[in-house]
């Protein structure tokens, strides 16, 4: 066994300082879960017998009424959206996600607003912002489905848990938690604080199956959950779970409630002790270690650097690292001096590795920070743009209204129905925009970088997680508005 199962189609492993992030791979998966996900793919069983009988061991295990597996934190959040809309009536689980006559409304402090709220979108159902306790009590009615929290964020709201589970359940109302990123402990921090449901990630700290996740809490709506979702003809169907990974999710929480996690958070300390002892050996890098605390579910590290004696921003360490041997995936980001280093994905030894081309790169980096002069505008770019957009695939017209001062750009970029506020700055024929347009919980991000031609400006943007698309703008011919 080894990385050739990779490499042989050119995909190259890395050592992985980014922890759990589902995009990099999630963290190490448990020996005891990848033994369970093995056996279990030698056998054929009913799948509604086994996620009732391990559903039932995990809630013995975790100290509440019941538990299913999902395919992932998110998956737990729309199958729940989805069984505190049409519980198990069969007739509403086929309406679905048709929300005529039912309720249609989920309830959102604010502060949990973020991007993962498409897992409740997903259903159709309307989104409700609240940020005050009287926009909480007046938003609840008839059409209230639920509440969600977010668990990091909750302690930063106007009311607690407990007010909010204590005036939902008066309507009849349940209270969902997400805590994707949390252990769950025993007894469990939500749930005994008045929560109806919990959706915790499998692959992220548990180290369980990847692409599995954990819905706890009340018996009723969690088995309505499971009815909402794979293997029956539901919105959910798609969200399939399979009996590798119900397995697999079990021998995860069992490992948890048996072993505990104390020795790991001891091991991944001392590894990141392992790479600050190497890097500080890099005259002007420091590296300071951070305790789990909070809703932080394990140790990590902050590495910086004196840019007057290391040359080199973050965004260039990060090239450096995953373009190097070994190959590195890190934090590492623009044009700061630090990054932080999370270490539940690393593989024993790896740290040894990572700290020594860390080292490597800050050690052999230029020094002092280079001062580049920054060329006159090629043109004056104030004004309105018509700004086509070309994606992999579609494309769309979008509106930029820029105010030009020396090398500085300001603006709003405008798309299909968004809007957000632009900034950039011109070198020469070099243009550099960024704008983010917010939509419900989530941001809309365009990193633009193109040439002045004549008339026209085009290029390349950088749509983060959604790759990238070429752009043109040209002068709009409706005339320019006031943009001072």
């Amino acid at each position: 066994a080894g990385p050739e199962v990779y490499t042989r189609i050119g995909v190259r492993p890395f050592i992985n300082l980014t922890a759990t992030l589902t995009i990099n791979g999630g963290a190490l998966t448990l020996a005891e879960v990848r033994d369970a996900s093995h056996r279990a793919a030698e056998y054929a069983v009913n799948m509604d017998e086994l996620m009732e009988k391990a559903g039932a061991r995990i809630a013995e295990l975790m100290g509440c009424e019941a538990a299913i597996v999902t395919s992932g934190a998110a998956a737990a959040l729309t199958q729940a959206t989805a069984a505190c809309v049409a519980g198990t009536d069969p007739e509403l689980i086929q309406q679905l996600p048709d929300l005529t006559g039912l309720r249609d409304e989920v309830i959102i402090p604010r502060e949990s607003r973020n991007v993962y709220d498409h897992a409740f979108r997903a259903l159709g159902v309307r989104i409700v912002d609240v940020d005050t306790a009287e926009a909480f009590h007046a938003a609840i009615g008839p059409r209230t489905a639920m509440v969600a929290v977010l668990g990091s964020a909750e302690a930063e709201g106007a009311m607690r848990l407990e007010d909010m589970a204590a005036a939902a359940h008066k309507a009849g109302v349940p209270v969902l938690v997400d805590a994707a990123p949390e252990l769950p402990r025993r007894p469990h921090q939500y749930l005994s604080r008045g929560a109806d449901l919990v959706a915790h990630s499998g692959g992220k700290v548990l180290r369980g199956p990847q692409c599995a996740g954990l819905l706890l809490g009340r018996k009723d709506l969690v088995w309505a959950a499971f009815m909402n979702g794979a293997p029956h003809h539901s919105v959910g169907r798609m969200m399939k779970v399979g009996k590798e990974e119900v397995l697999g999710m079990l021998a995860a929480v069992e490992v948890l409630m048996t072993r505990g996690i104390d020795d790991d958070f001891n091991e991944w300390e001392s590894w990141l002790q392992d790479i600050s002892d190497i890097v500080t050996q890099v005259p002007g890098v420091n590296a300071e270690l951070q305790h789990p605390a909070g809703v932080n579910p394990y140790p990590t590290m902050l590495i910086e650097w004196d840019p007057e004696r290391i040359g080199i921003t973050a965004g260039e360490v990060y090239e450096q690292l995953l373009a190097g041997e070994p190959r590195i995936m890190s934090h590492a980001s623009g044009d700061g001096h630090s990054f932080r280093v999370r270490p539940p994905a690393i593989r024993p030894g790896d740290q040894v590795l990572a700290g020594r081309r860390i080292a490597e790169v800050l050690r052999k980096s230029p020094r002092g920070v280079p001062k580049k002069a920054i060329a006159p505008p090629a043109a004056d770019l104030s004004g309105r743009w018509d700004l086509d957009m070309e994606y992999s695939s579609g494309s769309a017209t979008h509106r930029l209204m820029l105010v030009m001062k020396g090398n500085r750009l300001d603006g709003m970029h405008n798309g299909r129905r968004l809007e957000g506020v632009l900034t950039g700055t011109v070198d020469g024929d070099e243009v550099r925009m960024r704008s983010s347009m917010p939509i419900e919980g989530a941001r809309v991000g365009f990193r633009f970088h193109g040439k002045i031609q004549g008339p026209t400006m085009a290029g390349e943007v950088d749509l983060g997680e959604y790759g990238k698309a070429r752009w043109t703008a040209r002068r709009s011919q409706s005339g320019d508005p006031d943009v001072s």
